[in-house]
Parts: C-alpha cells; structure tokens; sequence
C-alpha cells in the first residue's frame, strides 16, 4: 500500500520532485506484487495511474482506492496484518501523528475507510486502542518482537501504559511470544523517536542488520550503543544473533539544513525482492 502525495498534504511544495520517486517504488512493487495506491480523488488517481504507467508498472497488479490523507506513510498509518488459520485480519491501531507532533486525522481514518470500500478483500479489520505505527515494530515472523521503548512505550503514544499492559496487548492482537526492548539507537532527524524501521531489521529468525556510523558522526556513540545491546539479545533458541551491520549511509540535509534520518535498514521487503534507498550516493 502506497498512500500518495498531493496538493493539500506535506509534500505540496515538492511534488515535482516526489511523485517520479513515489512512481519507481511502485512501478518496482508491481514486478513483484500487487500495489494499492491511495490517492485523494479521482482525479489524482489518474494522474498516479498514468506515472505509474508511464515507469513500466503491471498494469494487471494495480488497485485504487480514494480517501484523503495528511501524509503519505502508509508503514506508519496503515494496517498490520497478522495472517491465521482463519485468514487475514488487519489490525487497526491509531496514528496520532508520532506522538502529535504533525497533522494524522485524515491518516488515522484510512485503514477503516479502505475496509469499507472493500479494498481489503476479504480480510476482517480490528480497531485497536492503542497508538503504535508500522514502523515501530519489527518481526522475525516467529513470533519475537523488536523494537525501541522509547517509541512503543512513549507518554506521547500510550500515557499511563506500562510496559506489561503494552506487551500483553502485543501478545493477545499480534500473537508476539517474546519482546527484545532496545534503549538505544536515537540517530539525528528523527521525528519518530526512534523507529524500529530505520535502526535493525530481521533478515532472518536468526539474522538482524543494523544501522551503523562512522566515529566522529553524531550518531555513532547511539547506534554503537544500540549495536552492543544487540549482541546481548538471543534468538528463541537461545543463541546469539549473526548481527550484520550496515554500511553508514552518509550526511544528507533537507534545503533547510536539518539532517535527514538516512540509514539502509529502511528497506521494503515485497515477494522475493528487497526495494532498498541508496540516496543518490555512487557507493
């Protein structure tokens, strides 16, 4: 699911710029899977569907769906799915914009209002009440949970949670067994305190890759951090993990100047392909 730029959302000003990216991820998905693109209007659907057409997308693996959004973070905003013996459900817990920081109203009503439409086939959706995105949780797929205090158990999402009631809330809607907590990993521009997604990911039940810098960055003494706690978490079998780090992804700033969280763990991973960003550096 892509939720896309437009006039009246946060990338009004760079839309020349964003949607040529937002229609080379998508085209790239279709190669490999179906891509729901959520756009504004009709009107905006065309013109996604012509970008899209126009980078060489599957035409057969494009769907639509029209609701209006304040922003395009669909891994933040929209459903987890955990699939079963019954079929899929999505679970759809609310997006408050990281903790309020930004706009999320519109973002926060997409899943229950694509469900409606039955863009979801026939997956059965859960409203959830807690706060948590996408980007806060990662998975080995086997039942282990990583990811940052900071983010899952901040005042700003979930106040007056503990990390009990949290972690039994996990375990009862997204089936997690076990719970690897990181208190580490805060990197510059950051305006999700400290996601999941942009610091280690799963390769495998056994594998985690993390994000690195080099001493002398800014953020090398966090991530350094964040790498040792790592090498003292163990898989479900009680072996270390292979822990592989990832190279430093360089200093990008925005035309303001302010630094931009740029690390190679944000990677997507579609059926049999990893989409990954590489920001325009020749490495």
């Amino acid at each position: 699911m892509l939720t896309w730029p437009h006039a009246n959302s946060d990338w009004a000003d760079r839309l020349d710029v964003v949607h040529p990216v937002f229609a080379t991820i998508g085209s790239a998905i279709t190669g490999h899977e179906c891509l729901l693109s959520v756009c504004q209007s009709m009107p905006h659907a065309a013109l996604v569907e012509r970008l899209l057409c126009e980078n060489g997308a599957r035409t057969d693996r494009l769907l639509f769906a029209i609701a209006d959004s304040n922003d395009t973070w669909a891994r933040d905003h929209g459903p987890l799915t955990v699939l079963g013996d019954t079929g899929a459900t999505l679970n759809d817990f609310h997006f408050n914009g990281w903790g309020g920081k930004f706009e999320s109203v519109l973002d926060n009503a997409i899943p229950a209002r694509l469900h409606r439409k039955g863009s979801f086939g026939t997956a059965t959706i859960q409203p959830r009440d807690l706060v948590l995105e996408g980007g806060a949780v990662e998975t080995d797929g086997a039942g282990t949970l990583l990811a940052t205090r900071k983010t899952v158990m901040n005042a700003n999402r979930n106040p007056g949670m503990n990390q009990p009631a949290i972690e039994g809330l996990l375990t009862e809607w997204l089936g997690f067994e076990r719970f690897l907590w990181l208190d580490h990993g805060d990197i510059s521009g950051d305006d999700t305190d400290g996601h999941i997604d942009t610091l280690a990911r799963f390769a495998d039940p056994g594998t985690i890759l993390h994000a690195t810098a080099p001493p002398g960055d800014r953020d090398h003494q966090a991530l350094t951090k964040m790498a040792r706690q790592l090498e003292g978490f163990t898989t479900r079998d009680g072996l270390p993990y292979r822990l592989l780090p990832l190279p430093f992804a360089g200093v990008h700033v925005d035309e303001n100047g302010r630094r931009l969280p740029a690390t190679y763990a944000n990677f997507l991973i579609v059926n049999d392909a990893v989409l990954l960003p590489v920001y325009d550096v020749p490495q």
